[in-house]
């Protein structure tokens, strides 16, 4: 019948750095505050999360001796994605 939901990515911010990445597989923290409306320091918390789980990876580097942190979504992330996706739509009938 109904599936579970991945907890990791049942939050509206997590989904959303999901949806971003999946659409471009790698963005810098920048883009995703921006396109997320989200505070530095709420994003930051919730790629954490995502990194943990294992969902993206993260590279922090200096570019032009500012700090630049970009965001890749792995294999694992994809996958959970799509399945997040797939059991969310037992959900909608679908």
């Amino acid at each position: 019948m109904f599936k579970d939901l991945d907890p990791i990515l049942h939050s509206q911010l997590r989904l959303a750095v999901m949806s971003i990445l999946i659409s471009v597989k790698e963005a810098e923290f920048t883009f995703l505050r921006e396109k997320t409306k989200s505070t530095a320091g709420n994003l930051s918390v919730q790629i954490q999360k995502l990194k943990d789980a294992g969902y993206i990876d993260v590279l922090k580097q200096f570019k032009d001796n500012y700090p630049q942190t970009i965001c890749k979504v792995t294999k694992e992330g994809v996958t959970a994605f799509e399945k997040y996706v797939e059991s969310l739509q037992t959900y909608l009938g679908k």
